[in-house]
């Protein structure tokens, strides 16, 4: 029912946040994965996820809260869950993303 998948493949050094070039590399793998899977929601966690899938810069803030088309899938872009235990106050709003989710499943969206 769930699939979890990376916009990168591997982990940069020293965790650190992945560059363009290394996000472009692996795009081919993400989207090869989409199609395959072909799910009817995805749930973009964070800014880089909904930048990568919605080729945008724009901040994670500014997307979230609105449903996107990503090749025949609703595309929801959050917090990522690191923000979250940094920002303990955003969980409202992820609930009310996870909450169009679930309606979205359900087909009442």
């Amino acid at each position: 029912d769930v699939y979890i998948a990376n916009v990168v493949k591997c982990r940069p050094p020293q965790n650190r946040k992945p560059l363009p070039d290394e996000m472009s590399a692996c795009y081919p793998y993400l989207e090869a994965q989409l199609a395959l899977i072909k799910p009817k929601v995805i749930v973009a966690l964070g800014t880089f996820a909904a930048r990568a899938l919605l080729r945008t810069l724009d901040p994670i803030s500014r997307l979230r809260g609105r449903v996107y088309e990503y090749r025949g899938a609703s595309l929801i872009p959050t917090f990522h869950p690191a923000y979250l235990l940094r920002n303990p106050a955003s969980k409202r709003e992820v609930w009310e993303d996870m909450k169009l989710v679930r309606r979205i499943l359900n087909s009442e969206f």
